[in-house]
């Protein structure tokens, strides 16, 4: 764990202008490309039609490329930043509070969706309209040609195939943690390795059966509730929160990201280090870690779409849903401790305790334990969702671009998942330690975390 810690720091300190220029460039080609002739050109050619309505693939794209972070973050990142805010700004101001969501925003916005995007393009054009399989060795045909199909093709695949491995081994028993952290605030349920391991039988096997059933039954299906229950989750706390709030808090992060984002997106003269190195450089190379899997995923489902029509899709509905997202939850936060005098989230998210902010949260607001529960639910299904869209690309990635590969080969990845994340969890590779300075919690094992303890 020192040598993985070690590694992150050196990492995030000495190629923060590596990740921050690779995130600026991806997001300006994206927009570029989007906006040129080259919009026109259609995925699969031009009578291809889509296989999905744009409601769903939405839903399938943002489940798979976000989940749980949005439950995870949703309250304590704004609420950290605005205890201690990027760019010099004053903590504890009213313009901490605009800059805490925008910040959070840039993080999950724009910049990383692009990085996704950027992926997910270059594979579905391959693929769809060059022949080639969907596998990320594709995108290098420009770079290494028929060596693709060698040795250099065969390392890419590997490589990504580990990455994704364990990267949602990471997620699915970091995920636990928090879900195991709920039950027992809320219901006392004992937060032991034994009631965590027991979660991930459990969510392995869901993910398992949706697996099975396919992408346009299982992760089709579980994709179309996710995004309805987020939703309904997102409009019960717009009404029974600070609704007036809430709205302005929205409306000045969004002021405040459109003047902030150049300042964010620039590592050089940065004052605020910690912010820099231990929050947005962390972030972006997790968005890179986690592109293979996302971006392969992201061009399965985007057959018959405009590459001006992926692009937009991929960039701006969940930059409108993470605004939303994060101006609601946090928003709800920061009125409470800012109006209300409640210091119970800022409490825990100064100690570190991250897991706990959401429910603190909902403590303050009516129907505290059905908000609660239905948080739980929700993080159970995001993590199926996860796990199941995972489980098809590692497949898909490992049979050589074929989508139809045996039955036994996707139970075969599912189960290895559950297995890696149990591994992981008694093994140490998840236990708890305090962190240090202003550094944010990885879900994946390529830059290595540890966590809190699941009891808060």
């Amino acid at each position: 764990r020192k040598f993985s810690k070690n590694t992150r720091e050196w990492i995030t300190i000495n190629l923060d202008w590596f990740f921050l220029i690779a995130a600026n460039l991806t997001l300006l080609f994206c927009l570029y490309v989007a906006c040129s002739p080259l919009g026109k050109v259609r995925l699969g050619g031009a009578d291809a039609k889509p296989e999905y309505s744009n409601a769903t693939w939405f839903a399938m794209l943002f489940a798979a490329g976000v989940g749980i972070g949005l439950l995870f973050y949703g309250v304590a990142e704004p609420l950290y930043y605005f205890q201690k805010p990027p760019l010099g700004i004053p903590a504890g101001t009213e313009e901490a509070a605009a800059v805490g969501i925008a910040a959070t925003v840039f993080h999950w916005g724009l910049h990383g969706w692009s990085i996704y995007g950027l992926v997910g393009l270059a594979l579905g054009y391959f693929a769809y309209n060059r022949g080639l399989p969907l596998t990320i060795r594709s995108a290098f045909y420009p770079l290494f040609g028929d060596r693709i199909w060698g040795w250099p093709g065969h390392i890419i695949d590997t490589f990504a195939i580990f990455a994704g491995l364990f990267g949602l081994a990471t997620s699915l028993g970091l995920g636990v943690k928090q879900v195991t952290s709920g039950l027992n605030y809320l219901f006392g349920v004992p937060a032991t390795n034994t009631t965590m391991v027991v979660l991930i039988v459990v969510i392995t096997s869901i993910a398992l059966t949706s697996v099975l059933a396919g992408i346009n039954v299982g992760i089709k299906r579980l994709s179309q509730f996710n995004i309805i229950l987020a939703l309904l989750l997102l409009l019960a706390i717009i009404v029974l929160g600070p609704t007036l709030y809430i709205f302005r808090s929205m409306f000045a992060a969004l002021g405040s990201y459109l003047v902030k984002i150049v300042p964010l997106s620039n590592w050089v003269g940065r004052e605020d280090v910690d912010f820099l190195h231990g929050w947005t450089t962390f972030y972006f190379a997790w968005w890179f870690a986690w592109a293979p899997f996302v971006g392969t995923f992201i061009a399965r489902i985007s057959k018959g779409r405009t590459v001006r029509e992926f692009i937009i899709f991929v960039l701006i509905p969940p930059m409108v849903l993470c605004l939303l997202w994060f101006g609601t939850f946090g928003g709800t936060a920061l009125y409470q401790h800012t109006v209300e005098g409640y210091t119970g989230v800022t409490e825990n998210v100064a100690a570190w305790k991250l897991e706990i902010a959401l429910f603190k949260m909902f403590d303050q607001l009516p129907l505290t334990k059905l908000l609660s529960s239905v948080a739980i639910l929700l993080t159970i299904v995001f993590f199926v969702t996860s796990s199941d869209s995972g489980s098809l690309i590692l497949d898909t990635i490992a049979a050589g671009g074929k989508v139809d590969a045996p039955v036994a080969q996707r139970v075969f990845w599912c189960t290895i998942e559950g297995l890696v994340a149990i591994a992981l969890l008694l093994g140490g590779g998840l236990n708890s330690c305090r962190q240090p300075r202003s550094q944010p919690a990885s879900r994946s094992l390529l830059l290595s975390w540890e966590w809190p303890s699941a009891s808060g």
